[in-house]
C-alpha cells in the first residue's frame, strides 16, 4: 500500500513540475494542497504499520517467560551473558535481549533397550566374552543448583545426548570385570553400587544429579542357561544338604545337653528330696517330744471324759426311770377317770335311751303309722310318703289305695258268682 502511496505521489510531483512549465496561480496552490494531503497521510499509514508490526510482535513472542510446577526457567541477556533463574512464576523476557529455556527437574527414567537381551544389538560382555542381556533403569534428575552454569551447553534431549552413551560407556566396562555366574548370581549387588558410584562421576560433570542405577532381570545365553541352572540346582542341594548336617549335629548336641540338663535336675531333685525327708525327720523328732506329753493329757483328759460321761448317763438314766414311774402312775390315774367318765357316760346314754324309748313306745301306740312313716323315710329321700288307714285284713298299708284290699276282692268276687 505505500508503494502505491509512493507512486501517486511521484505522479502527482510529475504533473506538478510539468504544469509549472506553464505556471498558472489557481493550479499551482491546489497542486501544493494535494501533496501535503498525501504526505500527511503516508505519515500515518506508516506509523499505522509500525504500531501494527510491534502488537504482531508482541501477540507472537509474548516480552513475558513462565515456569510451570516441576519446572525452571533459566533466562540469559544476550548483551551481559547474565543469567537468572526462577520457579513457578512469571518474569520478563524482552524480544532481542534475553534467551528463555525451561528445563524440567523431576526426576526421569533411562532405560537402556539395547541391552535387557542377550541376543539384542548391544548386550554387555562378560569376562569370558559371553553376551548377557541386562535391564538396567537409571533414575536422574538435573542439578538445579548447577543450571546456572551447565544451561547453556545442556543438549535438548538429555537421554541420547548426555545419558545414554555415560551408561553405556560405564556399564560396558563394569560388567567387562566380572564372570557369567557373578553377574547373574554373587555379585549382582556389588556391580549395581560400582554403576551407581561411576555414573553418578560421569553424570555430575554435566549438571545431572544421579539419583539410583536398578539392575534387574539378567537375560544368559539359552545354552549357559541352562547349565548354569542345574549347576545352581547342584549347589543348591549341596548346600541344602550341609545345613541339613548341621542342623542334625546341633540335634545330637541339643539332646545331648538336654539330657545332662535332666541328669543334673534329677540328681538336685534327689539331693533336695533327701534334705526334706532329713529335715522332716528332725522336725518330727522335736515334735515327738511336744507330742507325748500332749497325748497322755489327752488320755487322762479322755479317761475323765467318760467317767463324766458314764455318771452323766446314771443320772440320765436314774431320772427317766423315776420319770417313767411318775408317767406310768398319771396315764393309770387318767385311765381310771377316764373310765369312770365312760361308765358314767354309758349310764346317762342308757338312761336317755331308756326315756327315749318309752316316749316313743307311748307315742307309737298312740299313733302307729309313725312306725310305717319312719320306714319309708329311711328307704329313700325320694319315695313320697302318703298317710293312710291302716288294713283291716291285715293288708299293706297301701292297699286300699291300690285298689288290693278286702272290699276290692269283695266286689271282684260277686260276678263270678254270678256266673257260676
Amino acid at each position: 500500500m505505500l508503494a502505491r502511496l509512493n507512486a501517486v505521489v511521484r505522479a502527482i510531483r510529475i504533473g506538478v513540475a510539468r504544469r509549472l512549465r506553464r505556471p498558472a496561480q489557481g493550479e499551482l496552490l491546489y497542486a501544493e494542497g494535494v501533496l501535503a494531503r498525501l504526505v500527511q497521510a503516508r505519515r500515518a499509514i506508516g506509523v499505522a504499520a509500525l504500531v501494527g508490526a510491534a502488537g504482531w510482535v508482541l501477540f507472537t513472542h509474548p516480552p513475558i517467560g513462565t515456569a510451570g510446577p516441576g519446572e525452571i526457567g533459566v533466562r540469559t541477556n544476550l548483551l551481559t551473558g547474565g543469567v537468572t533463574l526462577w520457579r513457578d512464576g512469571s518474569i520478563l523476557v524482552v524480544p532481542g535481549l534475553h534467551r528463555v529455556q525451561l528445563l524440567p527437574v523431576r526426576d526421569r527414567v533411562y532405560k537402556p533397550s539395547q541391552m535387557a537381551s542377550a541376543s539384542g544389538p548391544a548386550p554387555v560382555q562378560s569376562v569370558e566374552g559371553l553376551s548377557v542381556g541386562v535391564d538396567m533403569a537409571v533414575r536422574y534428575a538435573l542439578d538445579p543448583a548447577r543450571l546456572a552454569a551447565t544451561a547453556r551447553n545442556l543438549p535438548a534431549d538429555l537421554d541420547t545426548d548426555i545419558v545414554e552413551p555415560a551408561v553405556q560407556n560405564v556399564a560396558y566396562k563394569v560388567f567387562a570385570r566380572y564372570t557369567v555366574r557373578e553377574i547373574f548370581s554373587t555379585k549382582r549387588v556389588e556391580i549395581q553400587q560400582a554403576i551407581e558410584s561411576e555414573l553418578r562421576q560421569r553424570l555430575a560433570a554435566d549438571g545431572v544429579l544421579l539419583r539410583g542405577v536398578l539392575v534387574g532381570k539378567v537375560d544368559l545365553p539359552a545354552d549357559y542357561k541352562r547349565g548354569m541352572e542345574s549347576l545352581l540346582a547342584e549347589e543348591l542341594a549341596t548346600q541344602k544338604m550341609d545345613y541339613t548336617l548341621q542342623l542334625k549335629d546341633k540335634q545330637v548336641k541339643e539332646t545331648e545337653l538336654e539330657a545332662a540338663a535332666d541328669k543334673v535336675r534329677r540328681e538336685v531333685r534327689a539331693e533336695a528330696a533327701a534334705r526334706e525327708q532329713v529335715i522332716a525327720a528332725r522336725a518330727q523328732e522335736e515334735a515327738m517330744k511336744h507330742v507325748l506329753p500332749f497325748k497322755q493329757r489327752q488320755v487322762e483328759q479322755r479317761r475323765l471324759e467318760a467317767e463324766a460321761e458314764k455318771e452323766s448317763r446314771l443320772k440320765l438314766a436314774e431320772g427317766n426311770a423315776q420319770a417313767r414311774r411318775i408317767e406310768a402312775a398319771g396315764e393309770a390315774d387318767a385311765r381310771r377317770k377316764l373310765a369312770e367318765a365312760e361308765a358314767f357316760r354309758m349310764e346317762k346314754v342308757g338312761q336317755a335311751s331308756a326315756d327315749q324309748m318309752a316316749r316313743e313306745g307311748t307315742l307309737l301306740s298312740r299313733h302307729p303309722l309313725l312306725i310305717q312313716k319312719t320306714l319309708a323315710d329311711k328307704l329313700s329321700d325320694k319315695v313320697q310318703v302318703i298317710i293312710a288307714p291302716a288294713g283291716t285284713g291285715g293288708d299293706f298299708v297301701a292297699a286300699n289305695l291300690l285298689g288290693g284290699g278286702a272290699g276290692a276282692r269283695a266286689a271282684a268276687a260277686r260276678p263270678r258268682r254270678g256266673e257260676d
